[in-house]
C-alpha cells in the first residue's frame, strides 16, 4: 500500500524504512529538507492514491495540532489520518471529531521501540473505529515484530495514546527500580564489580528484562556512569499517567514515586532538603552542612 509519513526523526525515519522493506511504498516529509521525500505537506498528499493514510510522527501538542489542521484542508473523505505520536489521548478525542466533520478517519496509534524498532519491530497500541483500522492495517503488520504478538487494536479512538501512556508509567517505574538497586550496590565496599553483578542478572532471575539488557549495554561503555549527568527529563507522560490515576482513583505509589524521582534529579541544592535538615538540627540537634 502507500503511506505518507509526516515527521523523519529518530522514529520516524526507521520507520519509513522499515515499512519500505516490507514492500510498501512510503512518502515522507519532514521540515528538515535532507530527510523528505518532498517539500510539503500538499506535495505529500498530491503523490498518493486515494483513499489516503497519512502518519503523523511529530511532537504532541501544537505540531500535531498543527499538521492535523493542515491535512484537515488537503485530505478528501475516505482518507486516514494516523497519529503515532505521544498525544495524550483526550487530543485524540478532539483531533477525530474534527477530521469526521469532513469525513475524513481517525486513528491513534501509540508505538514503543525506539531505535531499536528498526531491526527488533515496534510494539503498537491502536485506537479508532475497525473501518479506519483496517485501513492501517498492512503498515501495522510491516512495523510490529515478528510473531503473535505486539500489537492490539486497544479500543476506541484514545485507547492506543492511553495504553502507551500507561505502559510508559510502567517503565518510568521499572527504571526507577534498577537506578535504586545500582546506586545501592555501588555504595556498599563489599560488592566490587556491580557491573557483573547486573550482567549476572540477564539470566534466569525473574528481574530480568531488556531494560536490564539495556542497562548492562551501559555499563559496558561507562562502567560507573562518570560521564553522564545525574539529570533526566520526563516525556510527560508519567505525568499524564498520575494524573489519570487521580482521576480515576486508583492508587499509583511505584509509578507516582518514580516520576517524583526524575523531578529531584532536576535541583542541585534540593529546597526540601535544607528544610529537612534544618528540623533535624532543630529538635535533634543534628549536624547540618553549611554552603562554603
Amino acid at each position: 500500500m502507500e503511506l505518507g509519513l509526516v515527521g523523519l526523526g529518530r522514529m520516524g525515519g526507521n520507520m519509513r524504512e522499515r515499512i519500505r522493506r516490507a514492500g510498501h511504498t512510503v512518502v515522507g516529509y519532514d521540515r528538515n529538507p535532507d530527510l523528505a521525500d518532498v517539500h510539503s505537506l500538499q506535495e505529500l498528499v498530491g503523490k498518493l492514491q486515494g483513499p489516503r493514510v497519512v502518519w503523523v510522527m511529530v511532537p504532541a501538542g501544537e505540531p500535531t495540532q498543527a499538521t492535523i489542521d493542515a491535512l484537515a484542508e488537503l485530505l478528501e473523505p475516505g482518507d486516514v489520518v494516523v497519529d503515532g505520536g505521544n498525544s495524550r489521548w483526550t487530543d485524540d478525542e478532539r483531533h477525530a471529531k474534527e477530521l469526521a466533520a469532513k469525513g475524513i478517519g481517525f486513528v491513534d496509534c501509540g508505538v514503543s521501540g525506539g531505535v531499536w524498532g528498526l531491526e527488533n519491530g515496534y510494539a503498537l497500541m491502536y485506537g479508532g473505529d475497525a473501518e479506519h483500522v483496517a485501513k492501517v492495517q498492512p503498515v501495522f503488520d510491516a512495523l510490529k515484530p515478528e510473531g503473535d504478538f505486539g500489537s492490539v487494536h486497544a479500543g476506541r479512538v484514545g485507547a492506543g495514546h492511553f495504553a502507551k501512556m500507561v505502559h510508559n508509567g510502567i517503565e518510568y517505574a521499572m527504571m526507577q527500580a534498577y537506578a535504586e538497586g545500582w546506586e545501592l550496590l555501588e555504595k556498599v565496599d563489599s560488592v566490587d564489580n556491580v557491573r557483573e553483578v547486573f550482567r549476572s542478572w540477564q539470566e534466569g532471575t525473574v528481574i530480568r528484562s531488556w531494560l536490564l539488557d539495556l542497562a548492562v549495554n551501559a555499563l559496558d561503555g561507562d562502567e560507573h556512569l562518570q560521564q553522564l549527568k545525574g539529570y533526566a527529563q520526563d516525556s510527560g507522560e508519567g505525568r499524564w499517567t498520575v494524573e489519570a490515576a487521580i482521576d480515576n482513583a486508583v492508587p499509583l505509589p511505584a509509578i507516582t514515586a518514580s516520576l517524583f524521582a526524575r523531578f529531584s534529579s532536576r535541583q542541585e541544592d534540593s529546597p526540601q532538603m535544607k528544610m529537612i535538615a534544618a528540623l533535624r538540627n532543630q529538635f535533634g540537634g543534628h549536624a547540618v552542612e553549611k554552603k562554603q
